[in-house]
């Protein structure tokens, strides 16, 4: 059987959640309440569609996971009994979790703890398992399940639940389309800030010139990799040529739509492909044409290319600063709705290239026994 990737996904949504209930993590404070008191305050006089709609489909996807996990690990197929199990345990642990959120959030002064965001928390928590025991009790998870064991290798959870983050870290504005993990910036005034006024600050390098904007064609080069990387990732545990060109079209479909959507958030609809210019053209096609090229690669040096071109890519990205224009970009994200999604969106775009790194080294590390590509 294949290990299902509903739990390694579930896992990564409650740490999404707990990011967002408790950004910005500062200010703490001791009200002299008890933490539990938000369950019998009186209901909020002021509410919006938004905020309504929010804490609802927040918790949906989490719901359906934990639902969605309980179920995967019967090798049959449950029967109804076991679906409300699975519904039962999954909103029981979404409730403590939002339970404990709110109640945490009576200490932060810039959020405020309420019994109507828990209510709407658990609606959208049973809204997602109750999805996910239908679509059990349909078959629409099996036949998931057998699409699963169709393309993709036994041990492909890992690619699995990075490959569904992707899109995700995405949303994230980046100086560079589809550019992930520029950080070395954004490190080094934090480190130059956490050393200040010690000895420490000494041990630090000084860089004798200052960072350049990438010129047009490393920037070209730069969105070709980011096009390249989720394909080559598929390509480490999806079986067959034909699959991987659907995967590879897909995939680089998937960037660019998630791009759009995030400078959509960002700027406004009316500019949601203005960063189309044409070294973005030109480096999207390239990583396509780049993708489709590599369809026969066996599966181990997908994974091998796929770490040379993280390094490069992060290499050329951290070589270069974030642009002012960019800088101005993420006040939008740091203020009103998007406050709760600033965070965990902005660690998400940082962190997936490095995870990916580590993800690839142990399975090139590992050796598959069974490591050519099939006719």
């Amino acid at each position: 059987m294949h290990k299902t990737s509903a739990w390694p996904l579930s896992q990564a949504y409650v740490a999404l959640i707990v990011y967002a209930s408790l950004y910005p993590f500062s200010g703490w404070r001791n009200q002299g309440i008890a933490p539990w008191e938000f369950l019998w305050s009186h209901l909020p006089k002021y509410w919006t569609g938004f905020d309504v709609a929010a804490n609802v489909a927040g918790y949906v996807p989490l719901g359906f996971l934990l639902a969605l996990s309980f179920l995967r690990r019967r090798s049959d197929r449950p029967a109804p009994a076991t679906n409300t199990v699975a519904i039962a345990v999954a909103v029981l642990a979404a409730a403590v979790l939002s339970l404990l959120m709110e109640a945490i959030q009576s200490y932060l002064p810039s959020r405020v703890a309420s019994n109507v965001d828990f209510a709407l928390n658990v609606a959208g928590a049973l809204l997602g398992a109750v999805l996910a025991g239908v679509l059990e009790l349909a078959g629409a998870i099996d036949r998931w399940s057998r699409f699963r064991v169709r393309w993709f290798v036994e041990e492909s959870r890992g690619a699995l639940v990075l490959l569904a983050l992707w899109p995700f870290a995405l949303l994230f504005p980046a100086s560079v389309p589809l550019g992930l993990g520029q950080v070395f910036e954004r490190l080094e005034t934090a480190l130059a800030d956490w050393l200040l006024d010690t000895p420490f600050l000494e041990w630090l390098p000084v860089r004798d010139i200052e960072l350049q904007p990438l010129v047009p064609g490393v920037e070209l080069i730069c969105v070709a990799l980011g096009a390249i990387i989720p394909c080559l990732l598929g390509y480490s545990i999806i079986r067959s040529i034909g699959r991987r060109a659907v995967f590879a079209v897909a995939a680089v479909a998937v960037g660019v739509a998630a791009t759009a959507l995030s400078a959509a958030l960002s700027w406004g609809p009316s500019h949601a492909w203005a960063w189309v210019s044409l070294p973005v053209r030109l480096g999207l096609g390239l990583g396509l044409l780049l993708a489709l090229t590599l369809l026969a690669l066996p599966r181990r040096g997908s994974a091998a290319l796929l770490l040379l071109a993280l390094v490069v890519h992060l290499s050329l990205l951290n070589q270069a600063p974030e642009s002012a224009y960019f800088a101005d970009t993420l006040q939008t994200w740091e203020q009103g709705r998007f406050i709760r999604f600033h965070g965990l969106a902005q660690w998400l775009g940082w962190l997936w290239p490095y995870a990916a790194l580590v993800y690839v080294l142990f399975r090139v590390s590992a050796g598959e026994a069974q490591n050519k590509m099939p006719a």
